[in-house]
């Protein structure tokens, strides 16, 4: 299938299934879930069609793996990424000692003021490895990679969770815990 057809797919399921599932009368289940065939149904009411076989490629052709089949292939949902009010029953997971986040330069000052939050989403996105969090931040402009002392977060009473394609989450990241690296 065409990149480009790919990409408006995702893009398109990242706003229902992340943002606004009402507006194709969705409900999410706990857990974020959706039954594919009433998804598949909803689209099309909404006018943007799409095959099921489409949808199997978008889920397993993503980069960045934001969407998931249950089991059964017969739920999808959105990994992380929601502003939308759902439990999306993750179990707390020990984080690896240190995490990564990616942002934009004109951002650093602030956020090393307030920490890392979550804003209008569920968490604060956190990454394995360097280079990823180096592409987030490249969508703000120059990127600035911050090093997360996880650890000590853990320690302290921080929870962390870890989504089905590998983003850890977490609420907040106060500025005590940050350490700047240039990305370049």
């Amino acid at each position: 299938m065409e990149q480009t057809r790919l990409v408006k797919i995702s893009k398109y399921l990242s706003k229902h299934l992340r943002h606004t599932p009402e507006r194709l009368g969705l409900t999410l289940a706990p857990g974020g879930w959706v039954n594919v065939d009433e998804l598949l149904s909803a689209c099309a009411a909404h006018q943007f069609f799409f095959a099921r076989a489409e949808l199997e490629e978008v889920v397993a052709a993503s980069d960045k793996q934001r969407f998931s089949f249950d089991d059964t292939k017969t739920r999808i949902r959105a990994n992380q990424g929601h502003s939308v009010d759902v439990d999306l029953q993750l179990e707390p997971q020990t984080p690896p000692d240190v995490l990564y986040h990616g942002t934009g330069k004109p951002s650093v000052s602030a956020i090393l003021r307030s920490g890392l939050l979550k804003m209008s989403r569920h968490h604060v996105h956190l990454s394995r490895e360097m280079e990823t969090a180096r592409k987030v931040g490249m969508r703000h402009g120059r990127p600035i990679i911050l090093a997360i002392d996880t650890t000590a977060m853990h320690q302290a009473g921080f929870t962390f969770y870890c989504s089905d394609n590998g983003v850890w989450l977490v609420d907040e990241v106060p500025p005590q815990y940050l350490k700047v690296l240039d990305a370049e």
